[in-house]
């Protein structure tokens, strides 16, 4: 698994990377390298497996003095799917469920933002995943301070989550237990860790 953005950010920080105070009206660049989209779901009703996405990608225009301006698109590459089960994400690769060989991509393309509290905000946008597009609600947290790492470039991170319901998406396959219940629940939790470059 790939570190997050806040790992990074504060290493930069410790070496002695100049910070600047805020987050200035600015165009960024999503650092796939060091971005990770992550998610969480309900097994046989009595634990969690988690996974996550290996290619995030994206633009984000964000203004703090005038969130109307702000916007992000962003999309995930869903064949990286890993979840350290090559079985088990072979089997989330196929028609059962992602489906990447039709639906390679799952993207999200924002239509409000939000301040919701000091250094919080709620975004309002259109999430495309399997062919279905429904619009979702994400937390964010951040965007964080602006530093300037070693090579000069102007970095900023953001921590992201939400939830949904697979089902809305028509990743629908599952199989009911013997004594009832699901072997995959229908409710998955998202975090998203987004490393950001501004763009020059």
């Amino acid at each position: 698994m790939k570190a997050g953005s806040s790992v990074l950010l504060t290493s930069m920080f410790l070496a002695g990377a100049t910070m600047t105070p805020g987050v200035s009206a600015a165009t960024w660049d999503i650092d796939p390298g060091h971005s990770t989209a992550q998610f969480k779901v309900k097994h046989m009703m009595v634990s969690n497996v988690a996974g996550d996405f290996g290619k995030v990608t994206g633009v984000i225009n964000y203004d703090p003095a005038d969130l109307a301006k702000s916007s992000v698109e962003a999309t995930i590459d869903a064949t990286t799917i890993d979840t350290r089960n090559p079985d088990r994400d072979n089997h989330l690769k196929s028609p059962d469920f992602f489906d990447i060989e039709k639906f390679p991509t799952i993207s999200f393309k924002s239509k409000k933002f939000e301040k919701t509290g000091e250094g919080k905000l709620k975004v309002t946008g259109d999430l495309t995943m399997h062919g279905v597009t429904k619009e979702v609600v994400l937390d964010v947290d951040g965007p964080t301070t602006e530093i300037k790492d070693p090579r000069g470039n102007v970095k900023s991170g953001a921590s992201v989550s939400g939830k949904l319901n697979r089902q809305d998406f028509g990743v629908s396959w599952s199989k009911t237990m013997d004594g009832g219940g699901l072997v995959v629940g229908d409710d998955v939790s998202i975090s998203i860790e987004l490393e950001l470059k501004k763009k020059v």
